[in-house]
């Protein structure tokens, strides 16, 4: 018994000792998907896109592209990626949605619900082709963020082209105007 004694005191110690400060993402409730919108969000900035989009969204191939899967509604998700994007004090979005859902069944009450969790930003539409277009131009540049859902509603993704938020165009258009006479 006595040879068994250092090691019952070490076992015993050893499950005695308590994290005084665990690490954030052992105590997080958050679902992983949104811990992931929060360590990319600060990273991103002008030109680069996030996309919430449809279960069927294809994971293309380009090395710009991150996926995260949410495994949650797109409506939940915007939602979340809304509230993010409202806090942060460097970008602004950009909304698009494609123009062919205001003829999908049951697209303009889904529109509608989108609409909510804009309050009231404005959305441009664009052909669906048209949208991938922009975004084939920028993925060889600049990182674009998809999140996938579990929406299955054709042409119900929510593309956001992300802008500085710190600086806009009539203070760009100022700048360049001052600069001419130097």
């Amino acid at each position: 018994m006595k040879k068994y004694f250092p090691i019952v005191v070490a076992v015993s110690l050893l499950f005695s000792c308590k994290m005084e400060n665990p690490p954030a993402a052992l105590i997080s409730s958050k679902p992983v998907w949104q811990s992931q919108v929060d360590s990319l969000l600060p990273l991103l900035g002008h030109r680069n896109w996030i996309i919430i989009a449809d279960q069927a969204f294809p994971l293309q191939s380009s090395a710009g592209m991150t996926y995260v899967n949410t495994g949650t509604s797109l409506p939940e998700a915007a939602q979340y990626v809304m509230e993010q994007l409202d806090s942060a004090h460097h970008v602004n979005p950009i909304l698009y949605l494609d123009r062919e859902l205001s003829f999908v069944p049951g697209g303009p009450a889904y529109r509608d619900t989108l609409q909510q969790i804009f309050k009231g930003q404005p959305v441009q539409t664009l052909l669906h082709d048209s949208v991938f277009a922009k975004l084939d131009k920028t993925a060889g540049l600049f990182k674009v963020v998809v999140l996938k859902t579990t929406t299955t509603l054709a042409y119900s993704s929510v593309f956001i082209n992300l802008d500085c938020k710190y600086w806009n165009a009539e203070k760009e258009a100022a700048l360049r105007e001052a600069m001419k006479g130097q």
